[in-house]
């Protein structure tokens, strides 16, 4: 072993590497954009309108407004060290080179979560749309959530070039689906639909915010569902063509699009069909559309179906996005190295099938999504806040980094969004504090696996690795 600051860094063979290779070249940055659009797209389909039941149209306009921002500056941030460090760990990988092993780690082990936990989110989306066409008989959803876990998983294992294409199309039908929506349903908006919330007399209430400033906070968890897992863009580094260009491009068109579509939703779907009705609604949008043209309509039907496609387009892509992190964290030996296996096509089919049965389990026992939308957010908001901190110290710390990108406002626009990430964090507290908690204390958990037992078993020749290690090089040579 070889020791480095308070890590060790442990021998492995010359097969090592070999064994956890990805294909490289799969993704240019067309499809990098469209990858960041389907990480989120099943937010604009469902679970957004949760947050209407928690802070009101009002209280969720401004969690929107406010999460948007923090989006935005935070992408620009990413975008300038996905091109100067591009590798599978993203965000590990920045925040290990900022702030050294733990950071990283802990960086990892958020993004993880975040991504283990969203997919069971949407499954349960994807059941309540199949419940709302009727479609098999379903009543109990866990078998929709089987075969979803099944068939998209073993999509991933045949190939990422083929997975990718696929997502591509599905993502496409989906965006369809949204512009329908748009244009059925302006004819049919009315402003006073969205203020039909009685307000409840609390601190701040109001028709605007009638659940006042409490129900404002709570609504940030759910402003952040219409932008979740954008940040995973960069988790495609080691694959895509030319990730000094093609990262920043595909990264910042993504969210622009997702900015626009997911305030098209907010306000139309409830102006049509009421903030109250929608607030407790598995499925919004064709119920905005049967509110709107009856319920036989074939419009509506057709979303239905559509949505569909944007539920599994988020859910296809997310898991691609945990098997790189858990794949990345693995082959640097933050987590068992076993996880990081490839197969004969280059594909992390062991990082797949892990996260995948606990998702599964999570949606089949849990089936709330308002439940799990809050896990997923409490693991990206504390992604978030050591994502924005990495960007602020590596401009700091590294100044003369050879950068592809480098963002608009340097570490200003970086703060914004690590002061608001900050707040988000806080918010999934107050809408769960049960559930929140216990995913802190798995966080918690995963800190003191890696403090007493992975740290003395890491592995300097991992990507990630090499770049932290020359970075230490060079300073001790100055």
């Amino acid at each position: 072993m070889t020791k480095n600051s308070h890590i060790d860094y442990a021998s492995v063979d010359k097969d090592y590497l070999r064994h956890r290779q990805l294909k490289k070249g799969a993704a240019g940055w067309i499809l990098l954009a469209g990858l960041g659009i389907a990480y989120v797209i099943s937010g604009d389909f469902s679970g957004w309108n949760l947050g209407l039941a928690a802070g009101g149209w009002g209280g969720l306009l401004i969690a929107f407004v406010l999460m948007g921002i923090m989006y935005t500056c935070m992408v620009f941030g990413l975008a300038e060290m996905s091109s100067t460090l591009p590798t599978a760990g993203a965000g590990y990988g920045f925040a290990r080179r900022a702030m050294g092993p733990l950071g990283g780690f802990a960086t990892g082990m958020a993004v993880l979560i975040e991504y283990a936990v969203a997919p069971a989110a949407i499954a349960t989306f994807i059941g309540g749309y199949i419940e709302a066409l009727g479609l098999f008989g379903m009543t109990n959803s866990w078998p929709v959530y089987l075969v979803t876990y099944i068939v998209f998983i073993g999509i991933h294992m045949w190939g990422v070039g083929e997975a990718l294409k696929l997502m591509f199309g599905i993502t496409a039908i989906a965006i369809v689906a949204l512009v329908v929506t748009v244009f059925g349903l302006i004819p049919h908006f009315e402003p006073s639909n969205l203020f039909d919330i009685v307000p409840d007399g609390s601190v701040g209430s109001s028709a605007f915010m009638p659940f006042g400033i409490s129900g404002t906070l709570a609504a940030l968890v759910f402003g952040i569902w219409f932008f979740l897992a954008v940040e995973g863009v960069p988790l495609a580094a080691e694959e895509s063509q030319d990730p000094k260009r093609d990262m920043p491009k595909g990264i910042i068109t993504a969210v622009i699009f997702l900015v626009f579509s997911g305030a098209a939703m907010l306000i139309l779907v409830p102006g049509v069909a009421g903030a109250e009705a929608m607030s407790v609604s598995g499925s919004p949008l064709p119920e905005a559309l049967r509110e709107a043209y009856g319920q036989n309509s074939a419009l509506a039907n057709f979303v239905n179906y559509a949505g569909l496609a944007g539920l599994v387009a988020s859910f296809f892509s997310i898991v691609y996005a945990y098997s790189r992190q858990l794949f990345a964290l693995s082959r640097a030996g933050y987590l068992p190295r076993v996880l990081s296996l490839t197969g004969s096509r280059h594909t992390p089919w062991v990082a797949l099938l892990v996260p995948g049965t606990i998702g599964f389990i999570l949606a089949a026992v849990i089936r709330n999504g308002d439940q799990l939308i809050n896990i997923a957010v409490f693991g990206a908001t504390v992604s978030y806040v050591l994502l924005n901190l990495s960007h602020i110290v590596l401009r700091i710390k590294e100044p003369d980094l050879p950068r592809g990108y480098r963002t608009p406002g340097g570490i200003v626009t970086t703060s914004i969004a690590l002061v608001l990430a900050v707040i988000a964090l806080i918010a999934t507290f107050v809408v769960d504090i049960l559930a929140a908690g216990i995913t802190a204390g798995v966080f918690v958990l995963a800190l003191a696996y890696f403090w007493f037992y992975s740290r003395h078993r890491l592995v300097a020749s991992a990507p990630e690795e090499e770049f932290a290690i020359l970075e230490s090089e060079e300073n001790a040579l100055k």
